[in-house]
């Protein structure tokens, strides 16, 4: 536990909180969830739920109901075939993803984690023993994959491969090329795969491709995780779902059963009308994620000393600030030397969270999260600007 980092993008959402509740005006770009209200639809099909007395325990992986819209949603959405028995429905993915790790991993076992990476992957590796092993990608092609370098860094003792796209923080959407090279490199070495797939629905610029449809050797070999949280504005109702060998999905089921037991079975109701019911308002929610994203990367490249990539995904954009390493801060003359510097700096300066990169393995970047309002995003920016022109 002494080695165990905190989620640090919930540290920053809370520091904001905290200011905000002291009085202090401050714009915050650090959440991961959606700005919108869950829709309606949802809403009326937990009230439903709740006037049925659905509000008992239920099977640990999952009423029956939503395993089977979870597979209709695969079928649907990925082309995909899975029976409700290689489905385990969990509390938010985080809760799948660690399910996951205690029934895969041993410790000393190696995980393969493309860097930069989601905070809470190495984490909860070393919290079984296994051992995170970063692999970079580059920023200059999107932050996509690099097979070879992935191929490079397997071992004996490597068990796990993690495949996060959309990604965060980056927003990179990785290419089918270097899914199907590492789909092949799983086979090959008989490695498992987690594709968390948890932004699909904000896939900008193409239709998503899931590492699990390029061939039945790979899909053999891939747990798919996924949730309504960001593609329904449901983070609070914590339903997050996996699809898998079924040999996999029921140890993960087992581990559930010792740790909680069934997600809330109130919210299984909800999931079920989110997967089931239509979909215009997943649309209508992503097409507003995409405006935004033009606004924030159109301004962020206009900072001094930041540079940012087009972001092809998810609603991050992970700015490159290592221009600003070695510059000042006025009155003490503090010399900003990495990302948690400039994110002090600019919660300090500009009333402005943001993520530092250091905790997703990149010192040269920070996080910012757009899921805000137009309006919060322009005066965030009018904030950095003015407080970055300061520095000498």
């Amino acid at each position: 536990m002494k080695t165990l980092a905190p989620s640090s993008t919930l540290a920053v959402q809370a520091r904001a909180k905290a200011l905000r509740a002291s009085g202090v005006d401050v714009i915050s770009f650090g959440a991961g969830e959606p700005d919108f209200d869950t829709p309606e639809r949802i809403k009326r099909a937990a009230v439903a739920a709740l006037q049925r007395g659905q509000t008992k325990y239920t099977e640990v992986g999952g009423i029956a109901e939503l395993r089977a819209a979870v597979c209709a949603k695969f079928k649907r959405d990925n082309d995909l075939d899975y029976e409700p028995a290689d489905v385990l429905v969990s509390v938010g993915a985080k809760h799948t993803l660690y399910n996951l790790a205690v029934a895969l991993l041993d410790p000393g076992d190696e995980v393969l984690v493309p860097s930069p990476f989601w905070v809470s992957y190495p984490e909860q590796a070393r919290l079984v023993g296994a051992v995170p092993v970063p692999v970079p990608t580059e920023e200059a092609t999107g932050f996509d994959l690099d097979p070879d370098r992935l191929r490079a860094a397997v071992t004996p003792r490597t068990k796990l491969v993690v495949v996060n796209s959309p990604n965060n923080p980056t927003g990179a959407v990785f290419s089918r090329e270097a899914l199907e090279a590492v789909g092949r490199l799983a086979v090959e070495r008989g490695l498992w795969i987690v594709s968390d797939e948890c932004y699909e629905a904000l896939t900008f610029g193409g239709r998503h491709v899931s590492i699990a449809q390029l061939a039945p050797e790979i899909k053999a070999r891939t747990v798919v995780v996924n949730t309504c949280s960001k593609t329904y504005a449901m983070t609070g109702w914590r339903i997050g779902f996996a699809a898998g060998p079924r040999v996999l999905i029921r140890a993960m089921t087992d581990v559930q059963s010792q740790v909680t037991s069934n997600p809330s079975s109130i919210a299984q109701w909800a999931a079920v009308e989110a997967l089931s019911g239509p979909q215009d308002d997943v649309a209508a929610m992503a097409a507003e994620f995409d405006r935004r994203r033009a606004l924030i990367v159109e301004g962020l490249n206009a900072l001094p000393g930041v540079r940012c990539v087009m972001p092809r995904g998810a609603f991050y954009a992970f700015p490159n600030v290592s221009g600003l390493f070695g510059r000042r801060t006025p009155g003490e003359g503090r010399k900003l030397g990495g990302s948690a510097d400039v994110t002090e700096f600019l919660l300090e300066q500009a009333r402005v969270a943001v993520v530092p990169g250091v905790d997703f393995g990149s010192d040269a970047h920070v996080r910012l999260s757009y899921a805000t309002s137009a309006e919060q995003i322009r005066e965030g920016l009018a904030r950095m600007g003015a407080a970055l022109r300061t520095l000498t």
